[in-house]
């Protein structure tokens, strides 16, 4: 049985208003292990979307991906809380509306409406949840990259069970020194998997974030500040870490 869930804008993007409870069949399956059953569930992720794009942008981007990777996992798109204060990247790409996670001066040290974003954020995690890890594109990467680390310091979803999994695409590292200070107060402990592009804007910052984490995986692609395809190497990785963060929720 699957319930629609109605919400107000901005909210989840509504391609994704159809939530499963866990006895669904094609969001769970049992297998047989000896005389036990085990249920392997797909690991749940909250995706967050770039600057000035959207829940409903971000899908369309992920769904480059196969269906060999999507079948893998649990997709749950969220716009941000704040309309586009102005002209978005992606206009005459992507049809509007378009909404900005947070609003930052131009040397990206100042943040306004930042705490109103975690805030927003914690509050679908607890209505919508639980997740298993976060998986964010450009703004919404650094967002997601810094998350576990704020959660760590107690800033952050404190309400909410603590992110184990990141999926990061053109990701960095936040420039506030106040809010760094908190989010890397130590190394990034989740398991994550981070697409580098060879021209991308982001890169090298990206690889700089690469570098605060435990226990990282890189796809390395030629394209630039976007969501790529996957080539025969970046599938391979991708379905490798997907596998691995399953066996992890098995061993829970």
């Amino acid at each position: 049985m699957a319930i629609n869930l109605c919400v107000t804008k901005p909210q989840v993007s509504t391609t994704f208003l159809l939530y499963k409870f866990p006895d669904r069949e094609d969001s769970h399956k049992f297998c047989n292990m000896g005389s036990e059953a085990e249920i392997v569930r797909k690991p749940r992720f909250l995706c967050l979307h770039g600057f000035r794009t959207s829940g409903e942008i971000l899908k369309t981007q992920v769904h480059k991906w196969p269906e060999s990777v999507l079948q893998k996992l649990d997709l749950v798109y969220l716009d941000a809380p704040f309309p586009s204060q102005g002209k978005s990247d992606v206009e005459g790409i992507f049809d509007p509306p378009y909404y900005e996670w947070f609003q930052f001066d131009k040397e990206f040290v100042e943040y306004t409406n930042f705490d109103e974003c975690l805030a927003y954020i914690e509050d679908f995690m607890i209505k919508n949840g639980p997740f298993d890890g976060l998986l964010g594109f450009s703004q919404g990467a650094i967002l997601s990259a810094g998350l576990p680390g704020l959660q760590a310091t107690g800033v952050a979803l404190t309400k909410v069970p603590k992110i184990k999994f990141l999926i990061i695409i053109g990701g960095a590292m936040f420039k506030s020194p106040s809010v760094a200070e908190k989010a890397y107060d130590s190394p990034i402990k989740c398991t994550s998997l981070h697409f580098l592009g060879k021209t991308d804007f982001l890169k090298e910052y990206g690889m700089e974030l690469v570098k605060k984490c435990v226990d990282p995986v890189v796809i390395h692609h030629p394209k630039g500040h976007t969501i790529p395809r996957l080539d025969e190497k970046g599938l391979e990785t991708m379905l490798s870490f997907v596998d691995k963060i399953q066996n992890m929720l098995l061993d829970k």
